[in-house]
């Protein structure tokens, strides 16, 4: 991740008369487009504001007639770096790329991740950056958590990056997941919903916080049943941080290997000769089980439908074949499925 500094622009303001009273930051804030509230608090507390020629705080009254010379500091912006690193694309054409993810592999930079990302990939691969005003996410609509592997939809043009937008808002970006979760699940699919906002008490994570969350509706369905297991199918009607892994949790059903939700300890309660076998499970799965499978969204070009499937990766497939699973042939390439999809493998949803 590089930095670039752009150069600031100063500005020689005089007070009119109708601005008196006002406070001296929200004065420079309505009279200095481009430059944010939050920075010029900063900047007037590193004194790179006078008013006639004096230092004041940020909450200082004007009286109208004053000259304000501020020059703001030296912004740093953050820009991603391209990088050769190996791309699944299951779909690309002047407007979107659909890529398939995989596990380990952080979408954008951010602390602790400054590079070796899916968009230091995409910058390479594509040769610019994608559409949209994040330098760091350029591109970027939807997230995957990064030990969550599978589909993923890139916005290469701008007019796609408002159109993607808009689906993902209206709900109507079909996105469907498989995971292992914990336990016996009452009913054999139904709708899990609570509102999903920041942990209060452990920030580093969100959870079901009604009234003050984000709404948030989960659809699953089990595909197979493992007694201490359930192979499940979900797909999500909004997009929340976690989602999936927070409302399983939530109703305590927590999916396998996951570090922040899961509870994996439950391998130890599990009766009779399970037992074994779910230690066993614990131990080979390397990373939390959480597949997208199935992406279902329309071209911005001209709406017509397009749908994206791939079976699961080799880890997860390695998990589901000592299962005895029905769904354990990994991803072995892709072929074409109609017209307006693209399948890997076998469908075994539909």
């Amino acid at each position: 991740m590089n930095e670039e500094r752009t150069e600031p622009q100063g500005f020689d303001l005089v007070v009119p008369a109708e601005a008196e009273g006002e406070r001296l930051d929200a004065f420079l804030t309505a009279h200095c487009p481009g430059l944010s509230r939050t920075r010029i608090h900063g900047d007037l507390d590193g004194r790179l504001a006078l008013v006639d020629g004096r230092v004041r705080p940020k909450g200082y009254r004007l009286r109208g007639g004053e000259r304000i010379v501020y020059t703001p500091s030296v912004r740093v912006e953050p820009q991603a770096e391209p990088q050769d690193i190996p791309l699944d694309i299951i779909h690309q054409d002047e407007d979107i790329l659909v890529v398939n993810k995989a596990p380990g592999m952080v979408v954008h930079p951010a602390v602790g991740h400054p590079d070796g990302t899916l968009v230091n990939a995409l910058l390479h691969h594509l040769g610019r950056a994608p559409a949209g005003e994040n330098p760091l996410r350029p591109g970027i609509v939807h997230r995957l958590d990064r030990d969550t592997s599978g589909l993923l939809v890139v916005a290469i043009s701008e007019r796609a990056h408002r159109h993607l937008s808009e689906q993902l808002a209206g709900r109507s970006m079909g996105r469907t997941y498989l995971t292992l979760s914990w336990g016996r699940w009452d009913e054999g699919e139904g709708t899990l919903t609570g509102d999903i906002g920041r942990d209060p008490r452990r920030r580093q994570r969100m959870a079901v916080v009604n009234r003050s969350g984000r709404a948030a509706v989960t659809h699953y369905r089990v595909l197979e049943d493992f007694g201490f297991l359930q192979f499940c199918s979900v797909r999500l009607e909004t997009g929340r941080t976690h989602q999936i892994r927070v409302h399983f949790a939530h109703h305590h059903h927590p999916v396998l290997k996951d570090p922040l939700y899961g509870d994996d300890g439950r391998a130890r309660g599990v009766h009779g000769l399970d037992r074994q076998l779910a230690g066993r499970l614990v131990g080979l799965a390397p990373r939390l089980m959480l597949h997208a499978s199935e992406l279902h969204l329309l071209h911005p070009a001209d709406e017509r439908p397009l749908e994206f499937r791939v079976p699961v990766p080799g880890d997860m497939a390695a998990v589901l074949k000592l299962l005895g699973s029905g769904y354990a042939e990994p991803a072995t390439g892709l072929a074409a499925g109609g017209e307006n999809s693209l399948h890997g493998g076998r469908n075994r949803l539909s």
